[in-house]
Parts: structure tokens; C-alpha cells; sequence
């Protein structure tokens, strides 16, 4: 598995269901790398979608107690549940994508992280662990900068050397 997130400087991700900031670039590399792909998310992140809609393209896997399977969502409620549609879906190139709860969840379970840095604070309410002090975490790479809309940021390609396996 992997997983996408774009973070503040205080590793922040949203304030109140919707991303900090608008980053047309960040968004088409989001697109590049999760299209055709499984993506992981939990029910406020889909909610957070343009009408509530998942994501076309994509097998939209959504951990949720309340929601029921419909076209183009896949639920989980739990970890055994994504361990058993792992039997069905290969997770390999799967991506998780939100939010905070998700995101800590199935970090053990991801090996490649790619984080977009925005070089700005937000007010924020939901976080991601910082992998630049998380034990097994490894800066493997820049990918790209990105200057638009008054910001700057840069994607970064993390790698879990203790990766467990879904």
C-alpha cells in the first residue's frame, strides 16, 4: 500500500472536512498517481468529495460503520474487513487518501508515502504524523516543487522500512 496527503508545516492536513489550500498542481499529481488504483478512505473523506460522490476512475474503498456498498464504494468496517478484500483487490499499488484516523490506521501497513510539504501554516483541525521524526520512516526522495496561488511545496517520496503486510 501507499498513500498521498498534502501537509502543512505543522503537518496539518484539513480544517473542518476540506483541504488547506487550493493546489491545481497537487491535485493533478493526486490524480497521476491514484488513477486506476484502489484508494483508502474513511466516510468524512468521501463526504468531503464534490457532492459526496467517489472518485471516478478508482475502486473507492471506504471504512464506515453506517454506509452500505453502492456503485463504485467498496465498504470496509475494520482491518480484517481490508485483509479479506485484500484476498479480491490487490492492495499493491493501492492508495490511502484521508482522513487523519485512516491515515494513522494503516500507516504500519504502507510503504511508500508521498507527501506534498506546503511551505505555510494553516489553521487546522486534523493532522498527519510527522515521518521526519517517526521511527522506520525514511526521506527517499524529492519529486517535484510546486509554486502557485502564493504558495510553494514540494513532494517528497517516503519509505517504511517496517512495513507490516495487509
Amino acid at each position: 500500500m501507499n498513500l498521498i496527503v498534502a501537509v502543512d508545516k505543522n503537518w496539518a492536513i484539513g480544517n473542518e472536512n476540506k483541504l488547506l489550500c487550493h493546489l491545481p498542481s497537487d491535485l493533478k499529481h493526486f490524480k497521476n498517481m491514484t488513477i486506476n488504483k484502489p484508494v483508502i478512505m474513511g466516510r468524512k473523506t468521501l463526504e468531503s468529495f464534490p457532492g459526496g460522490k467517489p472518485l471516478t476512475g478508482r475502486t473507492n474503498i471506504v471504512f464506515s460503520n453506517s454506509l452500505k456498498n453502492e456503485e463504485n464504494i467498496v465498504i470496509v468496517r475494520n482491518i480484517a474487513d481490508l485483509k479479506e478484500l485484500s484476498k479480491s483487490i490487490d492492495m499493491t499499488d493501492s492508495f490511502v487518501i484521508g482522513g487523519q484516523t485512516i491515515y494513522e490506521l494503516l500507516l504500519p501497513y504502507t510503504e511508500f508515502a508521498y507527501i506534498t510539504k506546503i511551505d505555510h501554516a494553516f489553521e487546522a483541525d486534523v493532522y498527519f504524523p510527522n515521518l521526519d521524526i517517526k521511527s522506520g520512516w525514511y526521506l527517499e526522495e524529492r519529486l517535484s516543487i510546486i509554486s502557485e496561488n502564493n504558495l510553494r511545496a514540494t513532494i517528497y517520496k517516503y519509505k517504511n522500512f517496517n512495513v507490516l503486510s495487509i
